[in-house]
């Protein structure tokens, strides 16, 4: 069972026991519209499908997930993961918080957590994230996180059935200070 610690926040191993929280997250419209794979509206026992689905990913070496928990109360507030292959030593990391939880740092605490995890334990040379251009908020943990901009990604990706543009942002081995 792997763990991270921050000041404030554990992040843990996912298990099929957060599903109630995660779906009650997932299911708030804003908090699924910042996302590419959140539904809405999202489906009635969706987290356990979603949980079992990531976990059988993580069994096979594709992606590596935490559940971000407050060390206060050990309440789940979000998920975090970091996926890629390390064959060109790149990975990139997507995060969601509840929105109770919004604007409190949590996301950028998670962030900095798992670039260091990324960088120090899986190797890699270069981290990168994405963003819809109108969600501020991801992309301030980006910056905050230490990534740059790299730029848009017009038209990248379809969100209900419309083209939408992505924000790039990355950190490189070089410029981590830890």
């Amino acid at each position: 069972m792997k763990t991270l610690e921050a000041d404030r926040l554990i992040l843990r191993s996912l298990t099929l026991d957060d599903a109630p929280m995660v779906e009650k997250y997932a299911s708030d419209y804003d908090v699924a519209k910042t996302t590419l794979n959140i539904p809405h509206p999202y489906p009635e026992g969706g987290a356990r499908d979603f949980i079992s689905s990531i976990l059988e990913a993580e069994r096979k070496g594709k992606i590596v997930i935490f559940a971000i928990t407050r060390k206060e109360d050990k309440s789940l507030i979000g998920l975090i993961n970091i996926t890629g292959n390390n064959a060109n030593r790149r990975a990139e990391i997507g995060y969601w918080i509840g929105k109770p939880f919004w604007g409190k740092g949590y996301g950028t605490e998670a962030a900095r957590a798992v670039i260091k995890f990324g960088f120090e334990e899986l190797n890699h040379n270069r981290i990168y994230a994405l963003a819809f251009t109108d969600n501020p908020g991801s992309w301030r943990i980006m910056e905050k996180s230490g990534m740059k901009h790299e730029g848009i990604l017009r038209q990248h990706a379809m969100k209900d059935g419309r083209l939408v543009d992505l924000t790039y942002y990355a950190i490189l081995r070089e410029e981590y200070t830890g």
